[in-house]
């Protein structure tokens, strides 16, 4: 048994409870939790960059999503390699997404593998 005093980590970092206790995924979990998402999103690779460095997804940069998807919904963000990304929210619905204009945006970026770099001391 290990005191709770000297426990520094253990495992990989999931995510962490909020000052209201709710729990809030971080990126460390994406490559964790992405083989069992039922929601995705897949980028073409013009899109990836934009969304790794914190902007959200248009129409004209999505290449997939997954059938049955509503709005508001979280999904996980990978390239056209199934590569994950990050997490999102869905701003239209799969079928939305078909009629929207290419300018229009589907996904509302959360977080990426990007926050790595920009975040550093506060994932630790």
């Amino acid at each position: 048994m290990i005191e709770r005093k000297r426990l520094v980590s253990f495992g990989v970092c999931l995510g962490r409870f909020t000052k209201t206790k709710k729990f809030r995924l971080l990126i460390t979990c994406l490559h964790t939790l992405t083989p069992f998402a039922k929601n995705k999103v897949w980028l073409k690779p013009s899109a990836e960059q934009s969304f790794v460095y914190g902007r959200h997804v248009l129409k004209a940069g999505l290449g997939r999503i997954t059938e049955g998807v509503d709005k508001n919904q979280g999904v996980f963000v990978m390239s056209m390699s199934d590569v994950p990304l990050g997490f999102g929210v869905t701003a239209k619905s799969t079928t939305d997404c078909r009629r929207a204009d290419p300018r229009s945006m589907v996904c509302i970026h959360q977080a990426d593998v990007g926050e790595y770099l920009r975040q550093e001391d506060a994932l630790v």
